[in-house]
């Protein structure tokens, strides 16, 4: 087994980010991407076994439970590039199917390295397996992968998790277009959607009683004081989850609890809060089985077959290039 995470350094685009978005007209915001780092990635992992948030159990039931028929699916020999692979845990099911039939290349591609560490620890058991670890944003990671494609080589993409929903519509859709630029005719992507359900069930999946999630929203703060040297004091913001029905979507902010004043030396900014404003932090972005459908054929996807789970409302999506 071949294990090489590569490096990539992200503090001059975190400190432009950051000043771009908190000094925006209108509606304060900072990408969601940055939510992820070593404590975010941490966290993340607890939120995804809270009885509250029930899209990671989805995910993983499914693709438990169907690993066999997916790579069944997936024609000829493959290189397997997963972005965003987090811990790697939900991913054995298929790269163990996939093992059994051949030897594999294994490319995660994550922005956290620790994140890629722990992928490397959960999934260097599985025989007939090589790990090759990208710290990249997806899209110059999965170019990379592409690079490594031997002659004759299919691959096969794996997008879990409906990070998908992270991304607006018009976004989801050019990022899938971008996806399938860098692919061949006859590549494939799995593709998890969170489909719809009532709003209730979704305010509690994003604003836990433990508080877990809030952690995970003001931990961000949190990486903006560590990373760029700012003096946010994290008990004068709460966290707040909000439904968006025109969006379809459940969005997440961090809310400032007085008017206050923020320096961050490392974006050369300094920023002023309201009382009551919020920093808009991530969206996640809920589809219908047909909206699915629809998007993978504008992006240039066929829609080879979806699994659903009837517990948690979520879709696998195997998607063909064409």
């Amino acid at each position: 087994m071949l294990v090489h995470a590569i490096p990539g350094n992200v503090s001059y685009e975190f400190a432009a980010d950051v000043r771009a978005g908190l000094t925006r007209t209108g509606q304060k915001e900072l990408p969601s991407k940055y939510l992820y780092d070593n404590v975010g990635s941490a966290l993340f992992e607890v939120i995804s076994h809270l009885p509250e948030y029930g899209l990671t159990r989805a995910d993983e039931r499914l693709l438990r439970r169907h690993a066999d028929e997916i790579v069944d699916r997936v024609a000829g020999p493959v290189a397997v590039a997963e972005l965003g692979s987090g811990s790697g845990k939900k991913t054995r099911w298929l790269l163990e199917a996939l093992c059994r039939r051949q030897r594999t290349s294994y490319y995660p591609v994550e922005i956290s390295h620790s994140a890629l560490v722990m992928c490397e620890r959960e999934l260097s058991d599985i025989d007939a397996i090589s790990i090759v670890g990208f710290e990249r944003e997806y899209l110059d990671g999965l170019l990379e992968v592409a690079a490594y494609r031997k002659s004759g080589q299919r691959l096969f993409v794996l997008f879990l998790g409906s990070t998908i929903g992270n991304f607006d519509r018009p976004a989801g859709l050019k990022f899938l277009a971008d996806v399938r630029r860098i692919l061949e005719p006859g590549d494939s992507l799995l593709l998890g959607t969170d489909l719809e359900k009532p709003s209730a069930q979704l305010i509690a999946a994003y604003d836990d009683e433990l508080g877990v999630t809030a952690a995970f929203n003001l931990n961000l703060l949190g990486r903006v004081n560590r990373e760029l040297g700012a003096d946010f004091d994290l008990r004068e913001f709460a966290h707040v989850a909000r439904i968006n029905s025109e969006a379809r979507s459940v969005e997440m902010h961090l809310e400032s609890k007085r008017r206050q004043i923020v320096s961050i030396p490392a974006a050369e900014v300094v920023v002023e809060f309201l009382a009551g404003e919020t920093i808009w932090t991530e969206s996640s972005h809920k589809y219908s089985a047909h909206d699915v459908i629809e998007t993978a054929r504008e992006a240039g996807f066929r829609c080879e077959v979806q699994w659903i789970d009837e517990q948690w409302p979520f879709a696998e999506n195997l998607l063909i290039a064409e």
